[in-house]
C-alpha cells in the first residue's frame, strides 16, 4: 500500500510540476547526441505518424481557429521530433546500413520496400514529388496566407476595439463581455502572428529534407565502398532504399501537418466544423451540380473517353442536385402553406372582432407612451424575439445603464408597427411628438466613419442617426474589410439602440415627473425618514422639487445622491423659491459629484473665464433683466449677443482641440443665465460657478472670453 501510495504521488507530483515539456526536450536532445536502437526507432516513427494524425483531424473538426491556438507550439515540437528522428536515424543508417534493409528499423525498411517497392530510383521520384508538393504548394500558399492574415487582424484591432466600446457604452454588453471580447480579439492577434511564425518551421523543414537525403545518400556510399568494401551498386541499392524510406517517413508526416496548418490559416471564424462549412456552401445550390452533371455526361458520351466513369459520376451528382432541389421545393411549400394559415386565422379574427364590436369606452383613449417606437412593416423581425430579433433585449439594456446613471427609472419603450412608415424606417416618440426618425436596412451592416480611415468601400451612403456622422450600409461579408479600413461596424439593431440610448440622454429631464418624484422619495424614506418628513408638500411643494430635479437633469447631472439634493432643498427652501436659485444652491452641494463627472480624478481643473469687463456688462444686464420682472434671462444687444457666441464657440472648440474639457468659469449670479444662453446658442460648453469648485482642487484659466 505505501508503495502504491508513494507512485501515485510521484505521478501527481511531476505532472503538477510541469516537468511534461522538459522531458520532452530532453528526449529530443538525447536523440541528436546518444544512439538509437532500431526499436525506439519505430517507435518514435510510429508516434510522428500518430501526431501528425491526430493534429489534422483536430484541424478538421475545430468550429474556430482559435479552438486550436496552441497549434504553433504543437506545429514547433513537431517539428522538432522529426528532425531529432532525422538525425538519429541518420546514424544508424551510416553506422548499420551494411548489414541490411532492416538495418535502421522494419519502419524505414517497411517503407523502402513495400511504399516505394524496392526501387530507390522510383523512391527518389517519389520522394522529390512529396518534397515538392509540401515545399512549393502547400507550405508556400499557408506561409503567404499566415503573412497576409496577421497584417490583416493587427490593422483591424483599432476598429474592432471601437465596436467594443460603442457596444459598452450603449449598453449591449457589460464589462465581463467586453472584457472577453477585447481578450478574444488580443488571442486572435497572438494566434495569426504566431501562425506566420509557425510557418517558417514547416518550410525549413522542407528544405531540411532534401539536404539530409543527399547527404545520407553520398556519405552512405562513401562509408560503404571505403570502410565496408562494398561494391558500388551494392551500397547504391542498400543505402539509397535506406535513406529514401527514411525520407518518406518523415516527409509523409511533415505533409501532414503543413496540411493542418494550411486548413488553420485558411478557415473563417465561423462556429462550424470544416465539413458543415462545405455543405452548407458548396451544396446549398443546386445549379452549380446539375451544369457540373451535365459536362460530365456530355464528355461521357464522347467516343474513346472512359464512358462507364463520367456516366457514372454525372448520374451520382445529377441524383444529389435532385435530392437538394426537392428539399428546396419542400421547404418552400410548407412555408407558403403556413403563411397561408397565418392568413387565414388573421381575417377570421378580424371578422369576429367586426362581429362584436363593443360600445366605445374610455379604454379605446390610449394614453400618450412617454417613449415610443414605431417601425416599419419590414422591420417586425427585428422585434420579434421568435424572429431572432436583438432590438427588444438591447433596449432593455439601455434602459438599465440609463437608469443606473441618472438616478430614477426610465419608463418602458412602447413598440408598434406604423404602416405609413416606408417599410424600412423607424420613428422614435417623447410624450407623443417625433424626436427621432430614420430609415436602416436590416440585412446591411452601418460602417461609421469616426473621423479617419485608409480606404473607401462599396455601398450606401447615409448618415449615422446619432452622431450625424457619415457611414455606409455595407453587405456584412465586408466587415472585417471596413473594420481593418478603420470603420467601426455595427449591425442594424445597434444603430436603433444608440440612437434610441443619444435620444434618452437627450431629453431624460422630460421623462421625469411627479410619480417619479414620489417613488424616490418613498425609496429615500426607508434609510432618512426625517428628512423626508422635512420636504412635505406644505413646507416643499412637489412642484419645486420636480422642478430643480429637472433642472439638473437638463444641465447633465444625474440625480442619484437624492439624499444630498433633498438637504440641499430643505435647507434653502425658506430663503427663496426660485428653481434656479435653489438648483444653484443644490449644485454647491452636488460640487464634487459635478466635477468628477467632468475633470475625473484630476487635482488641476483647466477652465475658460470671462473677461472682469465682460463679466460687469453681464452682471448689469442680470440686474437690468430683474428690475423689468425678468429672472432667469439677460438683455443683449444683438450684435453683443452675436459676438459673445462666436467667442464662447472658439474658446471652446480650442479646449477640445488640445483634449481639455470645456468648462465655462463664472460668478455665481451669472451661472443659471447662461447655461440658458449657452443651451441655444447650441455650444458644447459646462458652465460652473466658483462657489461649485471643491477646496481641494486647483483652478488654471486657460483662455478669457471677452
Amino acid at each position: 500500500m505505501n508503495v502504491t501510495n508513494n507512485q501515485a504521488f510521484s505521478l501527481k507530483a511531476l505532472t503538477q510540476s510541469n516537468l511534461g515539456v522538459p522531458v520532452l526536450l530532453l528526449t529530443i536532445l538525447g536523440m541528436l547526441t546518444l544512439p538509437v536502437p532500431p526499436f525506439l526507432l519505430d517507435v518514435f516513427f510510429s508516434f510522428n505518424i500518430a501526431l501528425a494524425i491526430v493534429v489534422l483531424l483536430v484541424a478538421v473538426y475545430a468550429l474556430r481557429p482559435l479552438d486550436f491556438a496552441v497549434f504553433p507550439t504543437v506545429l514547433l515540437v513537431a517539428t522538432l521530433l522529426r528532425l531529432a528522428l532525422n538525425v538519429a536515424s541518420t546514424r544508424v543508417v551510416l553506422l548499420d546500413g551494411h548489414q541490411g534493409g532492416d538495418a535502421a528499423g522494419k519502419v524505414i525498411q517497411s517503407f523502402g520496400e513495400v511504399v516505394i517497392g524496392g526501387n530507390y530510383a522510383v523512391g527518389l521520384v517519389v520522394f522529390l514529388i512529396l518534397v515538392i508538393i509540401n515545399f512549393v504548394v502547400v507550405t508556400k500558399g499557408a506561409g503567404r496566407i499566415s503573412e497576409v492574415s496577421a497584417r490583416f487582424t493587427l490593422d483591424a484591432m483599432p476598429g474592432k476595439q471601437m465596436a467594443i466600446d460603442a457596444d459598452l457604452n450603449s449598453g449591449l454588453i457589460d464589462q465581463d463581455q467586453a472584457r472577453n471580447r477585447r481578450q478574444e480579439i488580443a488571442s486572435e492577434a497572438d494566434f495569426y502572428g504566431s501562425m506566420d511564425g509557425a510557418s517558417k518551421f514547416v518550410r525549413g523543414d522542407a528544405v531540411a529534407g532534401i539536404l539530409i537525403l543527399f547527404i545520407n545518400i553520398i556519405g552512405g556510399l562513401a562509408i560503404g565502398m571505403v570502410q565496408h568494401e562494398l561494391e558500388f551498386s551494392r551500397a547504391m541499392e542498400v543505402y539509397s532504399l535506406l535513406t529514401i524510406g527514411d525520407g518518406l517517413v518523415a516527409q509523409i508526416p511533415g505533409l501532414l501537418l503543413s496540411t493542418s496548418a494550411a486548413m488553420m490559416v485558411t478557415r473563417v471564424s465561423d462556429s462550424k466544423d470544416m465539413g458543415e462549412q462545405i455543405t452548407g456552401q458548396m451544396f446549398s445550390s443546386p445549379k452549380a451540380l446539375i451544369v457540373t452533371a451535365s459536362i460530365l455526361g456530355f464528355m461521357g458520351i464522347i467516343p474513346g473517353m472512359p464512358h462507364v466513369a463520367f456516366l457514372s459520376l454525372a448520374a451520382i451528382i445529377g441524383g444529389i442536385a435532385y435530392v437538394i432541389t426537392q428539399r428546396k421545393e419542400q421547404v418552400e411549400v410548407e412555408r407558403v402553406a403556413a403563411e397561408r394559415t397565418e392568413k387565414v386565422q388573421a381575417q377570421q379574427e378580424q371578422q369576429v372582432q367586426q362581429a362584436q364590436v363593443p360600445e366605445i369606452g374610455w379604454d379605446d383613449v390610449q394614453p400618450v407612451d412617454a417613449i415610443g417606437l414605431e417601425v416599419g412593416y419590414r422591420l417586425i423581425p427585428m422585434v420579434d424575439k421568435a424572429q431572432g430579433g436583438e432590438l427588444l433585449s438591447r433596449i432593455k439594456g439601455i434602459r438599465k445603464k440609463l437608469s443606473q446613471e441618472v438616478g430614477f427609472l426610465i419608463p418602458s419603450v412602447h413598440i408598434r408597427d406604423n404602416l405609413d412608415l416606408t417599410p424600412t424606417a423607424y420613428r422614435i416618440t417623447l410624450t407623443g411628438v417625433t424626436a427621432g426618425e430614420a430609415e436602416i436596412y436590416p440585412d446591411r451592416d452601418l460602417a461609421i466613419n469616426p473621423g479617419q480611415v485608409f480606404g473607401k468601400l462599396d455601398g450606401i451612403p447615409t448618415v449615422d442617426p446619432a452622431f450625424g456622422l457619415e457611414a455606409l450600409w455595407i453587405d456584412p461579408s465586408q466587415k472585417d474589410q471596413a473594420q481593418t479600413l478603420g470603420y467601426t461596424v455595427v449591425d442594424a439593431s445597434t444603430v436603433v439602440a444608440t440612437h434610441i440610448n443619444q435620444l434618452l440622454l437627450k431629453h431624460t429631464h422630460e421623462l421625469l415627473g411627479h410619480d417619479e418624484v414620489q417613488q424616490m422619495l418613498d425609496m429615500l424614506a426607508k434609510h432618512s425618514p426625517k428628512l423626508v418628513e422635512q420636504l412635505a408638500p406644505e413646507i416643499v411643494p412637489m412642484n419645486v422639487l420636480l422642478g430643480v430635479m429637472k433642472n439638473l437633469l437638463m444641465e447633465q447631472v444625474p440625480i442619484r445622491d437624492l439624499r444630498t439634493i433633498a438637504a440641499a432643498v430643505s435647507a434653502n427652501v425658506n430663503l427663496s423659491q426660485d428653481l434656479g436659485a435653489l438648483t444653484g444652491a443644490v449644485r454647491v452641494a452636488l460640487r464634487r459629484s459635478i466635477v468628477q463627472n467632468i475633470y475625473g480624478n484630476d487635482a488641476v481643473l483647466p477652465a475658460i473665464a470671462l473677461d472682469p469687463s465682460m463679466e460687469q456688462l453681464l452682471l448689469k444686464s442680470v440686474h437690468q433683466a430683474q428690475q423689468n420682472g425678468i429672472t432667469d434671462d439677460i438683455i443683449l444687444e444683438p450684435g453683443l449677443a452675436e459676438k459673445l457666441q462666436t467667442a464662447l464657440a472658439e474658446a471652446s472648440q480650442k479646449q477640445e482641440m488640445a483634449g481639455k474639457p470645456s468648462v465655462l468659469l463664472v460668478s455665481a449670479p451669472l451661472r443659471h443665465v447662461l447655461v440658458k444662453f449657452i443651451r441655444y446658442s447650441a455650444v458644447d460648453m459646462q458652465v460652473l460657478s466658483y462657489a461649485e469648485i471643491p477646496d481641494d482642487k486647483q483652478i488654471t484659466i486657460e483662455s478669457t472670453v471677452g
